[in-house]
């Protein structure tokens, strides 16, 4: 064989294990940017509170709270007017209070429903931890996002439901995730922008996030004004009122 052939054979070998190597550096990078495997798992609940902004044929500012607690729980409120929207999910099932719709009373929820608390209830995010959760992840090279050359994550859940996943290729932190949701035998696709980072008990959590349609205007609008980490949030703050009796 000739030295320019086995040159060849030799780069075709070394560019083989790089990419998977690369693929799994990202996401290592990705837990060392969000601060740290140790400080994460550190993280055992965490409770937000700012603003919800909806826009459309309307406009509403909601006073916002976020609550999340290992395992897979999570409680948010919005308020208006002295009327508090809530949507739960205690790891087993989920519920709302839409008093703004006329129901003042807890409902049960679908799994198809509960889809994004589900979602929003894992603190470390879909790249962490994936094969525990059930998660496919398939790194798709890089694409461009506003001027930002991203890398792409495929992450399919074991329900069939796929997420990409965008990270900024300078700060390894997510900028951007589309949802392909199945919801009740149809096909839904959300874009949701993350910005704002900031540091809450040595981990960065996005403090700006943006949603809507993917290719449509980001409806929803989410402004997080504080951050608490390990906080006391009891079970029945995300089970069904009436649940524990």
């Amino acid at each position: 064989m000739s030295v320019r052939s086995l040159m060849f054979v030799a780069l075709l070998s070394a560019c083989g294990p790089a990419i998977a190597v690369t693929a799994d550096e990202i996401i290592a990078r990705h837990i060392e940017a969000r601060g740290g495997s140790e400080n994460m798992k550190g993280i055992q609940s965490l409770q937000f509170t700012g603003k919800l902004v909806v826009t459309g044929e309307f406009t509403a500012e909601f006073a916002m709270t976020r609550s999340i607690r290992r395992p897979d729980r999570v409680r948010t409120e919005a308020t208006l007017q002295g009327m508090t929207t809530v949507r739960a999910w205690d790891g087993h099932d989920g519920w709302a209070i839409s008093p703004l719709f006329g129901r003042k009373d807890p409902e049960r929820i679908s799994r198809d429903d509960s889809k994004e608390l589900i979602e929003i209830a894992d603190i470390d995010g879909p790249l962490v931890n994936s094969a525990s959760k059930g998660n496919r992840i398939e790194y798709l090279g890089t694409e461009d996002v506003e001027g930002t050359e991203a890398h792409k994550f495929r992450v399919t859940g074991k329900d069939g439901d796929v997420q990409y996943v965008y990270l900024d290729p300078d700060y390894f932190l997510v900028i951007r995730v589309i949802q392909q949701r199945l919801v009740r035998g149809a096909q839904l696709e959300t874009e949701t922008e993350f910005g704002n980072y900031e540091k809450v008990d040595g981990v960065y959590f996005p403090f700006s996030i943006e949603s809507g349609p993917k290719g449509g205007a980001k409806a929803r609008q989410i402004t997080i004004d504080k951050a608490q980490a390990n906080i006391d949030l009891s079970d029945a703050l995300f089970q069904f009122p009436g649940a524990a009796k």
